[in-house]
């Protein structure tokens, strides 16, 4: 099946872009309700999955009569087999029809049919289409990360109906990390009563998950890192540890580099239990056991592990170094026979690499693309999370761009097989469940896209940013609360008063990007609100990415044969964006007085008017046709360069765009 680029030129909201779509000039009027047509010994998820979609398209009627939606597919679909997803969804003036070889097709054409209703003087109607889809890799993921902030099953069951909604299909559940042991365990119970003291989930409710995202064809892969990333185990379990110290669970969110001792037959008798115990609870073929971020510090300076490392030779090439990678292989081995007792597959993040590691492990590659090429060069199967970090506050357009599996990959085809897709990753040092939502999406639906969609369909940035925000309306219908959360945060921290002038700034706010947070005057822990004005601010300035838009446009048309008409309309909406933002500090400054949380992000606001003073002089220059003088310049450069340093952990979102438009 091809993208057809004739059929891209066609104007739709459809995120992730099918695979074909072919345009009708009809339509089906949706004031008559849709009768779903299902075979009575239809897999249940399939008839749960049409009736939500219906209930939000036309309301909880189920009429006798009307245009049909009809679903046939051949057999129940197991996403943790790679089952077909494939399918075909055809819009017609008289019905609905859905054809798939397995439901996992029909899951996902319920997804795409709730995305093309279109409202059009107020009548709602299907345009009339025939979509040919299916995805470009089997593993489509997002890792939530519970362990280091505690969410709870109501912010995981939302983000898997996201999941569903954008035809993601695996849900990384990281839930053991330094600051937490997330899940109960009946044989270690320790390990949750002393890592889950602040939070954990019992294994009724991990069940509770596991079927709400098997009902959405959505597999679940559990984390359980080690041997690193493991400080919330020792503290309940201390013969776990590589030296004589006693931890409690860590409350910084630097690494820690504390590590459990691979060397005690101990330790591999408690794995072995807990393994057992968590490998028949998660019923997913694949089990992830971390592995990451270990330098190996407490491993040398243990004389005892030391000898260990020397006595098995695992040395360096000088025969005297000890290496802590042939040791971590030895472990990896050591849990890999565990795993595969149990008959899972065993996943790991790129460190854990290396020439005598057993090819059947999965490689999750984090550092780089090279780690993905060098993984599947021998032999592994691997998936890229390198690019799709969405916790590191980048650009939905910077997540997109990135491909497990770009035009000009040098890997064999047989190489390329082993690629099976990729996750985006939400790391959660900066979100607590009040906010994570506003950190996974939308931007997820790019990457989504990205692991869905042919790769000719994933070329046009700004077409990828006009659905996704419509994208972004519809998960907020379906529950997600990316865009209320934040105006909530906004409006306590406003006293419920005015709290347009604070919106305005926190608009074209944006964290600093990576984890620059852990550097700028604050040290964070578990158990820091995340109730501040950087904590509202979007991970990526949707206003300031329109006016960059509006900037460069301009400036583009400004540079080409004259087009007056266009101009104005362009300098007159920059100009009452301008001016907006230059009156709303003075607007904005009795809140500040009042609210010494928010005094902070004085200098911001206060930047952002005198860019915006700044700008507007620059857009008279542009209307009479005058150059800049040297000294305006000067100035603009010194007001720019203010402009862009951060303050209460946050900057500025327009300050590149501001840079283009003055000409600095």
């Amino acid at each position: 099946m091809s993208y057809n680029p004739a059929q891209a030129q066609a104007p739709h909201h459809l995120m992730p872009a099918p695979a074909e779509m072919h345009w009708g000039k009809g339509r089906l009027n949706l004031k008559t309700p849709l009768k779903l047509q299902l075979s009575p010994t239809a897999d249940p998820a399939v008839a749960a999955a049409a009736r939500r979609l219906l209930t939000r398209l036309q309301g909880p009627a189920q009429p006798a009569t009307g245009p049909v939606l009809q679903i046939r597919y051949g057999r129940t679909g197991l996403p943790e087999k790679f089952d077909e997803e494939r399918y075909s969804l055809r819009v017609t003036p008289v019905g609905v029809s859905i054809d798939a070889p397995t439901s996992l097709g029909v899951l996902r054409a319920l997804a795409t049919l709730e995305q093309l209703p279109v409202t059009e003087k107020r009548q709602r109607y299907l345009p009339e289409v025939d979509i040919q889809d299916q995805p470009r890799f089997a593993w489509r993921g997002l890792l939530m990360d519970a362990a280091r902030h505690f969410l709870p099953v109501p912010v995981i069951k939302r983000n898997i109906d996201g999941m569903a909604a954008v035809k993601l299909n695996v849900l990384h559940w990281h839930l053991t990390d330094d600051q937490g042991f997330r899940v109960e365990s009946k044989v270690l119970p320790r390990l949750h009563q002393v890592g889950g003291a602040d939070g954990y989930y019992t294994q009724e409710e991990v069940k509770d998950v596991l079927a709400y995202a098997a009902a959405r064809g959505i597999r679940v892969l559990p984390e359980f890192d080690v041997p690193s990333h493991a400080t919330s185990w020792i503290a309940s379990y201390p013969r776990l540890a590589s030296n004589d110290s006693t931890y409690g669970v860590y409350r910084s969110f630097r690494t820690s580099n504390i590590a459990i001792d691979p060397t005690r037959e101990t330790t591999y008798t408690l794995l072995d239990s807990l393994f057992t115990e968590m490998t028949a609870l998660f019923p997913d073929p694949y089990f992830h056991v971390g592995g990451d971020e270990n330098d190996g510090r407490y491993w040398r300076r243990s004389p005892r592990i030391s000898a260990f490392m020397r006595e098995h030779g695992m040395v360096k090439a000088d025969g005297k170094t000890v290496d802590k990678h042939q040791l971590q292989t030895y472990f990896n081995r050591r849990v890999l026979a565990m795993l595969q007792k149990h008959g899972k597959i065993m996943v790991g993040w790129d460190e854990i690499l290396g020439p005598d590691l057993p090819k059947e492990i999965v490689i999750q590659s984090w550092r780089g693309k090279k780690w993905l090429e060098d993984a599947v060069k021998q032999g592994h199967p691997a998936l890229l999370s390198e690019g799709y970090y969405l916790d590191l506050n980048y650009s939905a357009a910077s997540h997109y761009l990135p491909d497990p599996l770009p035009a000009n990959s040098t890997l064999t085809p047989a190489q390329q097989k082993l690629v099976l897709g990729g996750e985006a990753a939400m790391w959660d040092e900066f979100a607590d469940s009040v906010i994570v939502d506003s950190r996974i999406w939308p931007r997820a639906a790019a990457v989504a896209e990205r692991l869905w969609s042919p790769q000719a369909a994933t070329q046009d940035v700004a077409d990828m940013y006009r659905r996704l925000n419509l994208v972004s309306l519809e998960l907020d219908a379906l529950g997600l609360r990316h865009r209320r959360a934040p105006e909530q945060l906004l409006l306590r921290m406003a006293g419920y008063s005015n709290v347009g002038p604070l919106r305005t700034l926190a608009e074209v706010l944006e964290p600093v990007k990576e984890y620059k947070r852990h550097f700028q005057g604050m040290i964070y822990t578990p158990q820091t609100p995340l109730n501040r004005l950087v904590d509202a601010a979007p991970a990526e300035s949707e206003v300031a990415r329109r006016f960059g838009v509006l900037v460069d446009s301009m400036l583009m048309r400004n540079a080409a044969p004259p087009r007056p008409s266009v101009s104005v309309r362009q300098l007159a909406a920059l100009r009452a964006q301008l001016l907006l933002w230059q009156t709303n500090d003075t607007r904005l400054q009795m809140m500040l007085v009042l609210n010494p949380a928010l005094r902070e992000y004085g200098p911001l606001s206060t930047r952002l008017a005198a860019v915006a003073k700044l700008l507007l002089e620059r857009l008279t220059q542009l209307q009479a046709g005058q150059a800049p003088s040297a000294a305006w310049l000067a100035t603009a450069r010194t007001t720019l360069d203010a402009a862009q340093a951060p303050a209460g952990q946050a900057e500025l979102a327009i300050v590149k765009a501001a840079r283009r438009l003055a000409g600095v």
